[in-house]
């Protein structure tokens, strides 16, 4: 039987590994991260990209001490055993460094595969639970309506079992993170009080030491408002109504939906937004202000603060991320 996963490690920093990055720059990217002084680099899976497995084990293979983050791979798009056999594999060659982020997936997308299952919960609560268990060596669990594993048990098993999150928004997914996985992975934007309401819907787990990764558009200048500008862009998708989770907890909630009813689009929405709300859904500004930005995260809650560059050259992102780390302030 393999061990439990470590207690997670406090104050981690990642970035996250752009989706569009051309695949010329995968490397030199991931590299630079970890030269740099970088916790985690996190890959993403959104359909029509690039596939998070693949994402993962080339990023592990080509570095030497990141942990990797897989974010997030939806639990209706792979079978559950075959899915532990990969994540198995992964955390059996590169010991410690790997993070399982599973979700429900964006609806759109799995229903345009046929993957969407009827009840969104019952299916990410049996496969959390039952990829927990094979990968730690166990045999799966009992049949449940969606996850059929009854009895499969992995030959090779790793030494460390990679912790595995849920990236779900919603309480009541949530409070589902808290039944029977690692901790959260929540998706930007992530502030500090968004993060503290999410740690509530965990339940008695949250007194656990779970894993609580976040995400968030990030921009650093010299010049605070080249950054505000910079990751204003990023912020276009918040003032939808998919966003509301992260939303609803903050002050300015009710005035940020009356700004996005009262503009033309999201891209006026957020090039209009004021200034310390920008703040508040993204880590802007000077590396003082943006390291700020990122301990109060911690505070919150976090375990790992993962920041998203915002802008067009993501390669000279990275150097400018970089000076929020406390060995470069």
């Amino acid at each position: 039987m393999s061990e439990s996963p470590a207690p997670p490690t406090r104050g981690g920093v990642g970035v996250m590994l752009p989706l569009d990055l051309p695949v010329g720059e995968v490397l030199p990217y991931v590299r630079r991260a970890e030269e740099l002084g970088f916790d985690q680099v996190w890959v993403v899976e959104d359909l029509g990209w690039r596939g998070g497995v693949a994402q993962a084990a080339t990023v592990l293979a080509s570095t030497t001490n990141l942990t990797v983050g897989i974010g997030i791979m939806p639990a209706g798009a792979r079978n559950v055993a075959f899915a532990a056999m990969e994540l198995a594999t992964l955390a059996q060659l590169h010991p410690g460094r790997l993070i399982a982020g599973i979700g429900h997936g964006m609806p759109g997308w799995m229903r345009q595969v046929g993957s969407w299952p009827e009840s969104a919960l019952t299916l990410i609560k049996e496969y959390a639970r039952a990829l927990r268990l094979i990968i730690a060596g166990e045999p799966g669990p009992e049949n449940g309506r969606y996850v059929r594993c009854e009895g499969v048990v992995l030959t090779e098993i790793p030494d460390i079992v990679p912790p595995v999150i849920l990236g779900v928004r919603g309480p009541k997914s949530q409070r589902v993170a808290g039944e029977v996985a690692d901790g959260l992975l929540l998706a930007e934007p992530a502030a500090p009080d968004y993060i503290t309401a999410s740690l509530r819907n965990l339940g008695p787990a949250a007194a656990n030491s779970p894993e609580i990764v976040v995400y968030d558009a990030a921009a650093v200048d010299d010049d605070e408002e080249a950054a505000l500008t910079r990751v204003r862009a990023a912020l276009e998708p918040v003032g939808e109504p998919e966003w509301a989770a992260h939303i609803d907890p903050l002050p300015f909630a009710e005035e940020l939906r009356a700004h996005r009813a009262a503009s033309p689009d999201a891209r006026q929405f957020a090039r209009t937004m004021p200034a310390d709300w920008v703040r508040a859904l993204s880590i802007a500004g000077t590396p003082a202000q943006a390291r700020a930005a990122i301990d109060a995260r911690h505070a919150a809650g976090a375990t790992s603060v993962v920041l998203a560059p915002a802008g067009p050259d993501r390669l000279a992102a990275l150097d400018s991320l970089a000076r929020t780390l406390p060995h470069r302030l």
